[in-house]
């Protein structure tokens, strides 16, 4: 079994915030893969169902983003599962909008919601971060993580959504290459073709140069011609 856990806020003041992108993966692959309903369970919100042939948890920490190892712990013990066990999805300022990086175990990197999950069960996990792009100073960053996705947002968002969605049963299985691959062919911006080249200009047709032997003139009208 896999517990596949995204982090965020709960409550509708935060579900559009930049930092719930974690919770929004999950709703996504649990809709896209046909998961059951949603229960109240280990301080959290959990589903199951399945990824091909493998049993997946989907939870959702309702502790706020600084406490989420609490519930991510409980569920890890009721189902005793193993670090290797367990995959996190969560806001990654290092990465541009709408970029993804797997990462297997390692530091938390300032990430509170990891920071959290480190405190409870260690940092041999793996991660799936999801560049959510920097306001640029770190003076800018609570205020900028906890702020809605705009308008311009949507249609990278939408593609990352579906791209995960798509390789979620190769993440169930391990296999970060293809999970990877699926993101991308849904993320990669193709190049629109460039205007058509403008066609050659046509010649222009070549002078028709009459023979004498074909001008019907009298040798007298040829006279006559020349000094009019």
């Amino acid at each position: 079994m896999k517990l596949f856990v995204g982090l965020g806020n709960p409550g509708a003041k935060y579900a559009s915030n930049r930092h719930n992108i974690g919770f929004m993966a999950l709703d996504r692959i649990a809709a896209d893969h046909g998961f059951g309903s949603w229960q109240n369970k280990f301080q959290g919100e959990i589903c199951q169902g399945r990824l091909g042939d493998e049993k997946v948890a989907l939870l959702k920490p309702m502790t706020f983003m600084n406490l989420s190892g609490q519930a991510v712990g409980e569920a890890m013990r009721y189902y005793q599962l193993a670090p290797a066990d367990l995959v996190v999805f969560h806001d990654e300022l290092d990465l541009a909008p709408g970029k993804l990086r797997l990462k297997q175990g390692g530091g938390h990197a300032g990430h509170n919601g990891l920071r959290s999950i480190h405190a409870h069960i260690g940092p041999d996990y793996a991660r799936v971060r999801l560049g959510i792009g920097h306001p640029g100073h770190k003076d800018r960053v609570a205020p900028y993580v906890l702020s809605d996705f705009g308008k311009s947002d949507q249609e990278w968002l939408d593609d990352l959504m579906r791209g995960i969605a798509d390789g979620a049963e190769a993440l169930a299985k391990n296999d970060g290459a293809r999970f990877s691959n699926a993101v991308a062919l849904r993320t990669t911006t193709t190049r629109k073709p460039g205007p058509p080249a403008p066609k050659p200009a046509r010649p222009a047709p070549a002078p028709t140069v009459t023979k004498p032997e074909d001008d019907p003139r009298s040798p007298l009208q040829k006279l006559m011609d020349r000094f009019r």
